[in-house]
Formats: C-alpha cells, structure tokens, sequence
C-alpha cells in the first residue's frame, strides 16, 4: 500500500514539472494557436490592392510591415453586422491578403488610414476584426 502512495506522487510530481516548465517551442505552438495578428511568410502568401498583386521587394516591405505592427485592439463582430466590416463605407481601398498558416487558409481585408490600419480576418465561416498600429504602413501605403 505505501509503494502506491509513493508511485502516485513521483507521478504526480513529475506531471506538475513538466506542465510548469515546458520547453519554449512548445509554449510557443500553443499561444500561436490562439493568436489573433498572425505573422505572415511570403512564400504562403498573396497580397492584391485594386487587382494588382505585390510582386518582389515591394510585398517583402509589406508582410515586414504588417509582422511588426502592434496590435491594438479587437473588435467583436455579432451575427448581423458583419457586413460592416466587410464591406465598410470608406473610400479607402483594401489590401487583400489570401494566406496559409499550417492547413488553414485564410483571408484578411487590410484598409490603411493615416493612424492606424484595420484588419478583418476571415477563415472558414468565422470574421474577427482587430487594428493594429504600424507607421512604417500607415506612411509608405497610405494614398490621400
């Protein structure tokens, strides 16, 4: 009876090291499950404004510029208004990025204003808008 005791808190101890101290990679794949402002790679990724896509040194500029652009808030979208983010009433027209993230595609809208830059993120049936904050987007993309 005292060996199961025992056996039952090595065990039980081991589990509790290694829940509180997992390796970084593996913490690192858990949050990214859950991270809104996911980072784009160039070679899953097409970016078009207009119908014109991003080609080069240019679409480079950009996916840096948005990996680094600070997240600020998000927005949350009800069923029944998410046509307002999809199509809001701006002159503004969109970046359109269509990306790959493991095995899930998805599609962001990008509009850049001169303050700030709104994304509306849309994967499988579900719409999630947040901004973003990013100078080096807001001043280089902007078109008054």
């Amino acid at each position: 009876m005292t060996w199961i005791v025992i056996l039952g808190i090595i065990v039980v101890s081991a589990l509790k090291l290694l829940i509180t101290t997992m390796p970084t990679p593996v913490v690192k794949w858990f949050l990214g499950k859950f991270e809104l402002h996911s980072k784009l790679e160039a070679a899953y990724t097409e970016i078009k404004k207009g119908g014109e896509t991003l080609e080069g040194e240019e679409k480079q500029k950009f996916i840096s510029a948005f990996n680094e652009a600070t997240f600020l808030k998000k927005h949350y979208v009800h069923s029944g208004n998410e046509h307002y983010f999809l199509h809001p009433e701006t002159e503004e027209v969109p970046y359109i990025i269509h990306s790959k993230i493991g095995k899930h595609d998805f599609k962001l809208s990008v509009y850049i204003y001169n303050d700030y830059v709104d994304v509306i993120k849309q994967y499988k049936k579900k719409i999630q808008a947040y901004t973003v904050l990013s100078d080096s987007l807001s001043n280089t993309h902007h078109i008054n």
